[in-house]
């Protein structure tokens, strides 16, 4: 097994203290937003026998083993971070497999360069995820029902949503795509009007408003801060967790936690963002349903493992908290990243403090033992 060097992601949404905390390094003044581990192109784990992206492609059936390269092909199909959030990242959406391969063959038939500013998507990939909180961890998840998302707004007083407010009310099955292509399409200099003023509203009346006054503070004037309002506002504990499937709108707002996705970087914006919004494409793969943020908890099994279930089989999010008593058997037929999150682990030959990280090969004894929590990061075959 392999002891992993990330790369931490200073997006400008990141905390500039988190990060730093949680691996016991001095704070730089900068912002430290996600921490990666894996081997995405973009930002690959290293170790002694190179980066992760080369020490796969020399032998993937050695690392992955016969069954995930058979099911997944010869490269690791998932990405872990270490996400820490100081301000709203943007609210998005991911597509499902179809939607992704049919936007990426599109895109590349019209010769988008992959790295422009308007390019939708950058491979041919879906992008569920899974955050599990670290901290409490503050974040946005699918519809709210209409009629809720109508009295949020209706509370405000603000004359101009008050449209938004009739369509949520009466047309409840049809509203939330109307009212979501409305506010993003609306006039800029009219919405921007409508938001500083719901602004305002939301600092005065506090309480549930509280998220979207803060939100607008980093955000003055986007649209996305009324779309926010249509979706449900949730507060996870430490060990909690959302799972984010194709087509749920989405954002986190703040905390730490650890975060898992299919290897994919396809983002369809809705706002919070300086960034690109493609409105039609966007309007393609959002699923206009209203939904329950469905917070998970880890199921212990009897061996104390303690597993994160979701529907999918690129990932699979699992944690020990170990008590320094005994060692734990964690070998697989599968590759695995194994994450310290606190006190002090060791797996194999290796010390983990939190922050730290190893990259096991399919098949390879893994025995992790001492006192602390550690993640564990594989695969479904």
């Amino acid at each position: 097994m392999d002891r992993l060097d990330n790369t931490v992601r200073p997006y400008a949404w990141g905390s500039t203290t988190a990060i730093p905390r949680l691996l016991g390094t001095e704070p730089t003044g900068e912002p430290q937003a996600e921490m990666w581990m894996g081997a995405h192109p973009g930002a690959p784990s290293r170790t002694p026998r190179g980066t992760l992206v080369e020490v796969i492609d020399a032998d993937p059936e050695r690392e992955l083993g016969a069954e995930a390269v058979a099911k997944f092909g010869p490269s690791l199909p998932f990405l872990l971070k270490i996400l820490a959030a100081g301000a709203p990242l943007s609210l998005q959406v991911h597509p499902d497999l179809a939607q992704a391969r049919e936007g990426y063959a599109e895109e590349e038939r019209r010769g988008v360069p992959v790295d422009a500013p308007d390019r939708n998507y950058k491979d041919a990939n879906h992008k569920p995820e899974l955050i599990c909180a670290l901290t409490e961890f503050d974040g946005l998840c699918g519809f709210r029902a209409p009629a809720e998302a109508a009295a949020l707004l209706d509370g405000l007083g603000v004359d101009s949503l008050k449209p938004y407010v009739d369509l949520l009310r009466a047309q409840p099955d049809a509203a939330l795509r109307e009212v979501l292509t409305a506010i993003l399409t609306a006039d800029p200099e009219g919405m921007a009007d409508t938001v500083t003023e719901a602004t305002a509203a939301c600092a005065r009346l506090g309480g549930p408003y509280t998220p979207y006054a803060e939100m607008a503070r980093d955000y003055p004037g986007d649209p996305g801060v009324i779309a926010a309002m249509l979706l449900n506002h949730v507060r996870l504990q430490p060990g909690e967790a959302l799972f984010l499937g194709a087509g749920i709108p989405h954002a986190y707002l703040y905390g730490l936690g650890v975060e898992i996705m299919a290897n994919s970087d396809n983002v369809l914006r809705c706002g919070l963002t300086p960034k690109h919004i493609d409105v039609p494409e966007l309007l393609r793969v959002v699923r206009f349903e209203t939904s329950d943020p469905g917070v998970l908890r880890p199921e212990a099994s009897p061996d104390g493992e303690e597993v994160y279930e979701t529907p999918i089989d690129e990932f699979r999010l699992s944690r020990w908290v170990l008590p320094g008593e005994t060692a734990r058997d964690l070998t697989l037929s599968t590759p695995q990243i194994l994450l310290c999150t606190a006190g002090s682990v060791r797996v194999g030959e290796h010390g983990l403090l939190p922050g730290r990280s190893v990259f096991v090969p399919a098949g390879e004894k893994a025995e992790a033992s001492g006192e602390g929590t550690l993640f564990r990061a594989t695969v479904i075959v």
